[in-house]
């Protein structure tokens, strides 16, 4: 596995075909006939897809387009555009192809069923082996249909999820009948046991029970994602109780439990003769004594043969292109329609609850484990070649979406080491496979800056860009990325270019880039670049939006200009060079949403806080600081000011307490940061930057947190349970109430980014969560 250190980036994909990184041959124009035919050669236009080169993905998926695995290919190729370009004008393209890729599956999978039961004696299936015919496109459609949802939730509004889940409404009971009937016996087949989670943190190496393939090493991932989250996976054990969210698969050939009874399309993985066995045994025990030992023993021996084929069976893995889609898709799709849903804003859960929707963060990571490592590597972890489901680097690309989502903005992580190696074990997998593909050096470069090498990350997304671009919207994200790491390390030149940058690459909100980079020339001291950048704010807001609503950033933006030009106006200079009076750069600001500030050098937090100490009123805190002055008043954040002062409104004093108490704690200053966090907290007479009180509150819970780690680690220990377990009760007692104090100004449509927020509290809760489990309360 490569470490977290600088690498030198992937070589450009070259048009020798024998390096295993380089995409297969673009299919024939003649279209492909049968299910694993056409199969095979969309396949082929994935593989160049996920090695980054778009344009031939659209040709090999453009040679069949009365298919529907192709039309979900192109459908997929927009919506990539779309979600990893940000790119609005996308979204309606990428809405019809899919339309069309579901219409193709629905009726391929009505004509499929028919074809079959006219020859009832036909068993190849056209490569659907064991599995009932049409389930491949089942799970088509249901692709399509999650697809079609998350669209809609690329606006980030409310809105946008609400149409989201109504999309997914109509595939829920496809996805838990898909599930049901590929897995009736659970994924325990396809996943290995570790223990439930323990006192033991990452200083104690997981220890992983034997197994083979990469099923085993995507699913360790997903158990220790699990761990992460505070769910136990099952323990190991000759015979495994079941879980009330997944039955166990038997595990002993001697007398394996009986699955539920179910009615599977595929029967042969419903019902065992272990079960059949049970329902006799009271007959049998009545005509044993008329048997001799030697008979009863040979029935035994044969009854146990038969058990042990047929777990075999169950649990062997998929054979061919098309088993293998269905096994991988119906994992993915189940596992990302319970992910998306357990990931949504607290409020939209609540009312899409009432449509029955119920979620399983633990069993969705698992299922999308199970797909990741059936497809992403081979036998002993070795890169497969091209030519596997595309079902299993999609669900390792949501894998990776999701633990650098908590990474980044979960605020603490009850195990960091253990989630990076899991983050890190995905990217290695298909980065081995796609070399050249941005969307897993975009994850590499997440690493390192998880990992505190900020530097790495900047080295390993510049030279990714000095590639030739074949995948702009891909490519767009290595920016973005770029952007924000060269804003936390204060490289301010830079990063303006790099938001700059951005406006050439995609149409999302470019009033957002442009407000960001006026920000960094206010910090760099060029008030005029900055001015002149301000100055096309009001024309780009007034651009089309998505939904016709303004994006969240863009709310905040409109707020911003009207405070800055009456703060102008009321010192006395002309409102229309209001830079003049910016006395906190906006991408500071900003920057808080996308908890830049955390995972940033001792240098730059000192350089911020030295900046942020020098604006009058000089802060005043009774709790010793090294980097601020101490008095013996409590510090407060003081209603009125005189006009001369460089922040005059509560507003403004309460956002720096906020940013000087996030820099201290990431100074692992935690008296001081705890002092000023609860100043911004408190602060009166706040009547635009209404959002501050609530993240504040979220920040305090998790300086209590890393307070509470910091302290354990100063003492020298490793463990989790370095505090003793009322101890640790108290600080995550206190952690959750001021969750819930901030959970009161989430949701709310007058708060700004308040369902940013919202996401936010629900992942720092699955790491209290997992906290309780590690320290056993």
């Amino acid at each position: 596995m490569a470490t977290t250190e600088e690498q030198d980036p992937p070589a450009a994909a070259s048009p020798d075909p024998s390096p295993p990184s380089v995409a297969a041959p673009i299919p024939s124009t003649t279209p492909a006939t049968g299910t694993a035919a056409a199969l095979a050669s969309a396949n082929a236009g994935f593989d160049h897809l996920f090695a980054n080169d778009i344009a031939l993905a659209r040709t090999a998926f453009s040679a069949d387009a009365a298919s529907p695995f192709h039309l979900l290919g192109l459908g997929v190729c927009a919506f990539l555009e779309a979600a990893l370009g940000m790119e609005s004008g996308l979204m309606g393209e990428a809405s019809r192809l899919l339309a069309l890729s579901e219409a193709g599956a629905k009726k391929a999978a009505a004509e499929s069923r028919k074809t079959t039961s006219a020859n009832a004696n036909s068993s190849g299936r056209d490569g659907g082996g064991r599995f009932a015919p049409g389930l491949e496109y089942d799970i088509l459609h249901a692709d399509a249909v999650v697809l079609l949802g998350l669209t809609h939730a690329l606006s980030e509004s409310y809105m946008g999820y609400f149409q989201c889940m109504y999309a997914l409404n109509a595939a829920h009971s496809k996805f838990t009948k898909l599930y049901k009937t590929v897995f009736p016996a659970g994924l325990d087949a396809y996943t290995y046991h570790t223990p439930a989670p323990s006192r033991k943190t990452s200083a104690d190496r997981l220890s992983l029970a034997p197994s083979t393939g990469a099923a085993s090493s995507l699913a360790s991932s997903a158990n220790a994602s699990t761990s992460t989250l505070g769910v136990a996976p099952p323990s190991p054990s000759p015979s495994p109780s079941p879980s009330p969210s997944v039955p166990s698969t038997p595990t002993s050939a001697l007398a394996p439990p009986a699955p539920a009874p179910t009615k599977s399309l595929f029967g042969r993985w419903g019902a065992s003769t272990s079960s059949l066995l049970s329902t006799k045994s009271a007959s049998s025990a009545s005509k044993v004594a008329a048997v001799s030992p030697e008979e009863a023993a040979q029935k035994l021996r044969e009854a146990e043969e038969r058990a042990e084929r047929e777990r075999r069976e169950r649990e062997r893995g998929p054979e061919g292109a098309v088993e293998e889609m269905i096994v991988a898709g119906s994992a993915f799709g189940f596992g990302l329609f319970n992910l998306v849903f357990s990931l949504l804003p607290k409020r939209v859960q609540s009312l899409v609850g009432l449509l029955g929707f119920k979620h399983d963060r633990a069993l969705a990571l698992r299922a999308l484990a199970v797909s990741a490592g059936l497809n992403t590597l081979g036998p002993n972890g070795a890169p497969t070649g091209t030519g596997k489901d595309v079902h299993g680097v999609f669900a390792g690309l949501v894998l990776m979406t999701f633990h650098g989502v908590v990474l980044l903005l979960a605020g603490y992580q009850a195990d960091e080491a253990r989630t990076v190696r899991t983050y890190k074990a995905i990217v290695d997998g298909i980065e081995a496979r796609y070399p050249t593909g941005a969307l897993w050096i975009l994850n590499r470069a997440k690493i390192l800056r998880m990992s505190n090498d900020p530097q790495g990350a900047i080295a390993v997304l510049q030279r990714a860009l000095e590639a030739p671009q074949t995948f702009v919207q891909a490519d767009t994200l290595l920016v973005f990325e770029l952007a924000w790491t060269l804003l936390a390390q204060r490289r301010h030149q830079e990063a303006a270019d790099a938001f700059m940058k951005l406006t050439e690459l995609n149409s999302w909100s470019h009033a957002t880039y442009y407000f960001i980079a006026a920000g960094c020339y206010v910090s760099l001291g060029n008030r005029a670049k900055a001015q002149e950048l301000c100055d096309a704010l009001p024309e780009l807001l007034q651009r089309k939006k998505v939904g016709g609503k303004d994006l969240p950033t863009e709310v905040l933006i409109r707020k911003k200009l009207e405070f800055y030009k009456e703060k102008q106006k009321r010192r006395g200079g002309d409102p229309a060079k209001f830079v003049e009076c910016i006395s906190i750069s906006p991408a500071d600001e900003l920057a808080i949403f996308w908890n830049t500030h955390q995972r940033i050098d001792d240098a730059v937090a000192e350089a911020h806080i030295a900046e942020l100490a020098a604006l009058t009123p000089h802060v005043a805190i009774a709790v010793p600081s090294p980097l601020l002055p101490a008095v013996d008043e409590k510090h407060t954040v003081q209603p009125d000011q005189p006009p001369s002062a460089d922040l005059d409104t509560p507003d403004e004093r309460a956002l720096r307490a906020l940013l000087l108490g996030i820099m201290h704690r990431t100074l692992r200053l935690y008296a001081p940061a705890r002092a000023l966090l609860e100043a911004a907290r408190s602060a009166q007479g706040v009547k635009v930057s209404t959002w501050i009180a609530g993240v504040a509150l979220f920040e305090l819970a998790v300086t209590d947190l890393k307070e509470a780690d910091g302290g354990a680690r100063a003492e020298g220990e490793t463990r989790a349970d370095a505090l003793d377990k009322a101890g640790w009760a108290r600080v995550l007692a206190g952690a959750e109430a001021k969750l819930d104090a901030a959970q009161s100004f989430a949701g709310k449509s007058d708060i700004d980014l308040s369902s940013r927020l919202d996401s936010r509290i629900a992942l720092l809760r699955d790491e209290i969560a997992a906290k309780r489990g590690m320290v056993g309360i």
